[in-house]
């Protein structure tokens, strides 16, 4: 069914592989509180309205197996529901929890296009499943039993459970919305939409809004290996079809929107301001979360993000980089618009067109985007020493995560030769104090 558009609010789906920040991820569109005109470059803020309307979840492999995945989604949206029952008055925080309006919850695929189905070694050569236990949320369901949600797929009271896989209903949601008003949110491999592609080019072409993709790694280091990041490592081939110049597969770029690491990683969310602003208790499993004078969404988040501090402080920061909170941001600011309209970025957000290839069977390389840094006006001048030009501050060469160009500064960009990548958002600080008001109802100067 078509949607009201008496309500401005953007469709989308989400194509996710729940862990630890896809699932605050998932948060963002569900607590947002924003009220946007379509195509318009500015919002405008109406507490009684939402940015999105979340039509689905495509669950894949990535972060941990499908199983944990669906798992993990359920379990976010039964934090909701808990902490409504507890705390009813804060129902209009909530527009996109509606039980007589459930999204639907499809299968993604469970491995990538190509080759075998590799686990992700995220920090120095240690799996994510050594690292945040195999449901990619630190083993919550045995930390905290308390949390897990047994629920029959026929009558689920979170979602319509659809016996299509997620390429049938984002297919089919295409089909059904009006020609470019559904934007398609990628936060785990870029399979299921390669998928998509292969099924039907000529209806996503046609009839897609957005896509914006976390994903890659141009001029950062990965986090899955050296050179790549996960995302993109774990479906290389998906990225070679899609993304690398000359392969694509006549994906819409005018319309296309990625987000790597380069820009992603700056985001965090401090533990010490989440202890702060949300849980004076927080600390980590030496000191697991008791539900005990607490929301229950309050005691879910503590519940997997201590497992998270712990593995951070190993390494040396005491924060969560939030690189699909970014990708979410980014489609709320930035939402579909008309064939009529050249594309455009919100106020705040620039980007450069990026053209790469990405190494999918190096013996060490995998996932890694390769650009010729010789006719990519985009990268660093020749030469430049690429971490003294990070830290450098100075509009020559530093946008937040890597360079500056003028190819699509937050206005007009025809150009189509390369995939627009964002280069810079509002900021780290702005996102972290939507992500506090939103999720937990903070509100911080």
């Amino acid at each position: 069914m078509a949607p009201d558009y008496a309500t401005n609010r953007i469709p989308v789906i989400i194509d996710t592989d729940p862990g630890v920040d896809d699932i605050i991820a998932m948060f963002v569109p569900i607590f947002t509180l924003q009220f946007r005109e379509p195509n318009a470059s500015t919002s405008l803020l109406a507490i009684a309205s939402p940015e999105l309307d979340i039509l689905a979840y495509s669950i894949s492999y990535g972060n941990t197996d499908i199983e944990s995945s669906w798992s993990n989604v359920s379990k976010a949206y039964r934090a909701i529901d808990l902490h409504l029952k507890s705390n009813p008055s804060d129902k209009a925080r909530f527009p996109n929890f509606d039980a007589k309006r459930r999204p639907l919850l499809a299968r993604g695929p469970s491995g990538p296009l190509e080759g075998e189905l590799h686990s992700a070694e995220y920090f120095h050569g240690r799996s994510l499943a050594e690292l945040f236990g195999r449901d990619g949320l630190g083993d919550i369901g045995i930390r905290h039993p308390e949390l897990s949600l047994e629920a029959s797929l026929d009558t689920h009271p979170y979602f319509q459970v659809s016996s299509q896989s997620g390429v049938g209903i984002a297919l089919d949601i295409l089909r059904s919305y009006p020609a470019r008003s559904v934007t398609y949110i990628a936060l785990g491999p870029l399979t299921n939409l390669a998928l998509m592609m292969r099924k039907d080019s000529q209806l996503v072409t046609d009839r897609v809004g957005r896509i914006v993709c976390m994903g890659g790694a141009l001029d950062v280091p990965g986090n899955t290996s050296p050179v790549a990041e996960f995302n993109f490592f774990a479906d290389p081939y998906a990225v070679k079809e899609l993304l690398s110049t000359p392969l694509h597969r006549g994906l819409p770029l005018d319309r296309f929107l990625m987000l790597p690491l380069d820009i992603t990683t700056p985001h965090e969310l401090p533990f010490d301001i989440y202890q702060k602003e949300v849980d004076p208790t927080f600390e980590n499993t030496n000191t697991p979360s008791n539900a005990k004078g607490k929301s229950p969404l309050t005691h879910f988040t503590s519940s997997f993000l201590e497992r998270t501090r712990e593995i951070m402080l190993q390494f040396g920061k005491d924060a969560m980089e939030l690189h699909d909170i970014v990708a979410v941001w980014c489609a709320i600011e930035n939402p579909p618009f008309p064939d009529t309209v050249p594309m455009a970025l919100a106020p705040g957000w620039e980007g450069a067109r990026r053209e790469f290839q990405i190494e999918r069977t190096g013996e060490i390389t995998r996932g890694m985007l390769v650009t010729d840094r010789r006719e990519d006006e985009s990268a660093y001048p020749l030469g430049t020493n690429r971490s003294e030009a990070q830290r450098d501050p100075s509009e020559d060469h530093h946008h937040i995560g890597y360079p500056v160009s003028n190819k699509a500064n937050g206005a007009v960009c025809d150009e189509l030769s390369g995939v627009l990548c964002i280069n810079r958002t509002p900021g780290p600080a702005v996102l972290l104090k939507l992500l506090l008001h939103r999720v937990w109802g903070r509100m911080v100067a």
